[in-house]
């Protein structure tokens, strides 16, 4: 995060929380480019997902309105999002559309379909979630791990 900060203050370039409410979509787009998502929703308005995945640890929902201003802005990537998914009725769409592309998309022998695994804090610790998806594209099971350490180097 400290590393995104400095880059926003040295080289211009934009994140997702530098935006009040109120700022104009055609700024953010602007800024940020085009959104890895975006969902519209009732009423008119939009919710433009920004992620920092792979190697990163947040994603972003940035809320338009009708009017196309700037309602909310609101990091995603949280064990409480994770574990609010529905289980059994969480499609693979809705994962992209509300938490973007995983960091990796592997397989293991005890579960059939893919494991979808996202990066994220949670409380200064750094996790994941994989989040298993069946062969129809829904979500079965969710299972939270803190990333291991890295091993100390062996000198020879």
């Amino acid at each position: 995060m400290a590393l995104l900060i400095l880059c926003a203050a040295l080289a211009g370039c934009a994140y997702p929380t530098q935006f009040k409410p109120g700022t104009p979509q055609q700024e953010v787009l602007s800024k940020l480019g085009p959104a890895n998502t975006v969902k519209k929703l009732d009423g008119g308005g939009e919710r433009w997902l920004y992620t920092t995945q792979p190697m990163g640890r947040e994603a972003y929902q940035l809320q338009f309105g009708a009017d196309g201003q700037l309602q909310t802005t609101t990091q995603v990537l949280t064990a409480g999002n994770f574990g609010a998914i529905p289980l059994g009725q969480f499609t693979q769409q809705q994962l992209l559309q509300d938490f973007g592309p995983p960091m990796e998309i592997t397989r293991v022998w005890s579960f059939t379909g893919q494991v979808w695994t996202y990066r994220f804090w949670d409380n200064g610790i750094k996790r994941f979630a994989h989040v298993h998806v069946d062969p129809q594209g829904v979500v079965q099971k969710l299972m939270f791990i803190d990333e291991p350490l890295p091993e100390p180097r062996q000198r020879d």
